[in-house]
Formats: structure tokens, C-alpha cells, sequence
């Protein structure tokens, strides 16, 4: 092979490899009653336009399982699941 078609795809597998690339986005939400705040570990807002086609709340539970909840705006009892959870990771 040509080493300038060598050296060009070296540079592009680079670039490539260094774009941002989404991970564990989630699809959609479960829409279901609210969970007991006691099986929650942690959880992060996953924003549209950021790598991500829609707004979700990823949480952690605690025994392992990852679940995608409606985004906490106009959903209080995601609001109330962030708040409990930010209260019991302060010292």
C-alpha cells in the first residue's frame, strides 16, 4: 500500500477515534408510577443535543438495573427522586 494512503488513514481512524461518541443513550422513558427513592443509587440528566436524541433521567438503582425516567421538568416525582438522592450523598 502507498504510504501516503497508509499515513491518510491512520489520521483518519485518529480522528475517528477521538470524536465523542454517545453512549448509553436512552431511547425512551418508562412512564411508570413513582419508584421508592430507596432503590435509587445516583442519576444523571441525559439532555437532547448532546449525544442524545431525547431528555431522560438515567438512574442507577441499586441493585444494579438502569432505568430511564421522564426528564424531572413538569415531572415532580422525578424532582422529589433527584432531591432525595442529592440529600443522601451529602455529608
Amino acid at each position: 500500500m502507498d504510504l501516503r494512503v497508509c499515513m491518510l488513514l491512520v489520521l483518519l481512524c485518529a480522528a475517528l477515534c477521538s470524536a465523542e461518541v454517545p453512549q448509553d443513550c436512552c431511547l425512551s422513558v418508562a412512564q411508570q408510577r413513582p419508584l421508592p427513592a430507596r432503590l435509587i443509587h445516583s442519576y444523571k440528566l441525559q439532555e437532547a443535543g448532546r449525544g442524545c436524541a431525547i431528555n431522560a433521567t438515567v438512574v442507577q438503582m441499586k441493585a444494579g438495573r438502569r432505568l430511564c425516567l421522564p426528564h424531572p421538568e413538569g415531572h415532580p416525582w422525578v424532582q422529589r427522586l433527584m432531591r432525595v438522592v442529592d440529600q443522601r450523598q451529602q455529608p
